[in-house]
């Protein structure tokens, strides 16, 4: 259907979480979900990259989806920053204040954690190189990363910090972590091993109504698809909420339905099922 301006009045947009979500383990998008989402987009609805990547990490898949071409969006570092893929516009942004740092990587020596942040450069920046930095580096990001001494190499107000763990303990340290920082900063892990440090208030939820607002969609047109921690919050709030199978029990949980795993064509079987026009 059509308003008086020839715009489609039943435009749904779809967020998608990346990693164990709209790619699969390989960390690449299966032919048939990279079908499905160009097709919804020749038919005029949005697609929206909704990650904790920083926003290089993000390109190569927006790219592959062709966002440029049909106007999506992609929501970088939890939401903390927003840009219409199209025109390259930064839609919203929030950043942390740097005066935190040096408290932040204190509590990373003091318990033998690493802490990234990341460049106005477009790299990655670290306390130290461990699998876990090697990880979102390399297979994750495919951006260059630097060891140095981070307060003073970051002048600026970063978006996000993350501090990588081992698995086994990074519960413990999300908790103690919000118990000292959670009054000024948002803390919660990405999956077992990365711990996001965000500005506080800041979530896919929230980023995802100021953009909805923004284009004039209405909240029921709204569908988000993730797996892990820091994919609660959108779905909870979007109209319908899906967590993949492979998704972590709070997900699956609060979701409005279960999709299959990022290995089989969960994305594929969301959009067949919710976006019919």
């Amino acid at each position: 259907m059509l308003n008086n301006k020839g715009m489609k009045m039943d435009k749904k947009i779809i967020f998608l979480d990346l990693d164990g979500t709209l790619t699969n383990d390989e960390k690449k998008i299966t032919p048939k979900t990279k079908e499905a989402l160009l097709d919804i987009q020749k038919r005029g609805h949005i697609v929206a990259l909704a990650s904790g990547r920083p926003t290089p990490g993000m390109g190569f898949i927006a790219k592959e989806l062709e966002l440029e071409k049909y106007g999506g969006y992609v929501m970088s570092f939890n939401g903390g920053k927003i840009i219409n893929w199209k025109t390259k516009e930064t839609v919203f942004e929030n950043t942390l204040d740097r005066k935190y740092l040096p408290d932040l990587i204190r509590y990373a020596r003091q318990n033998n954690l690493g802490l990234i942040t990341y460049d106005n450069k477009q790299g990655l920046v670290a306390t130290r190189v461990d699998s876990y930095v090697m990880l979102e580096t390399v297979k994750i990001n495919r951006i260059p990363a630097f060891l140095t001494d981070v307060v003073k190499y970051v002048d600026y107000n970063p978006n996000k910090c993350l501090y990588t763990v081992d698995p086994e303990i990074s519960e413990y340290h999300e908790k103690r972590l919000a118990e000292k920082f959670g009054d000024v900063l948002s803390v919660y892990r990405s999956t077992d091993y990365f711990i996001e440090i965000v500005p506080k208030g800041i979530d896919k939820a929230a980023s995802i109504k100021v953009l909805i607002d923004k284009l004039n969609i209405p909240h029921e047109n709204t569908i988000a698809c993730g797996d892990g921690f820091n994919d609660l919050s959108m779905i909870k709030y979007a109209a319908v909420g899906v967590a993949m199978e492979n998704a972590v029990d709070a997900v699956k949980e609060s979701a409005d339905y279960i999709t299959a795993s990022n290995n089989d064509d969960g994305i594929a079987e969301v959009v067949e099922k919710f976006i019919t026009d």
